[in-house]
């Protein structure tokens, strides 16, 4: 994986292609999970790492369970959830589900 602040271009599965910026890779039970920061300043997406790939997190428990390490990390202890809703998460600069993949 890249340093925090490098480019990375993810393919979709429409072909489109979409710029981040490498956040942090954050490991949370034992698995990777890549927090992911797109160009257009839109809140950070939350990607699981497997092996050479990222794989949006979609299941509610999971990200969840990310969200709240994170939280619980003292560098960003000024992140927050807010909402009850699946479709309106907001953590720090507010999550939301965005086209399948959670966001922060």
């Amino acid at each position: 994986m890249t340093e925090r602040g490098e480019a990375i271009t993810l393919l979709d599965e429409n072909g489109t292609t979409h710029e981040f910026n490498l956040v942090d890779i954050v490991e949370v039970d034992g698995q990777r999970y890549a927090i992911l920061q797109p160009e257009n300043e839109e809140p950070a997406e939350v990607f699981r790492v497997e092996g050479d790939t990222l794989v949006a997190v979609e299941d509610e428990v999971e990200f969840r369970r990310v969200a709240a390490a994170i939280e619980e990390t003292e560098e960003y202890d000024d992140v927050e959830i807010v909402g009850d809703e699946a479709s309106d998460k907001r953590l720090g600069g507010g999550t939301k589900q965005n086209g399948g993949r959670r966001v922060m």
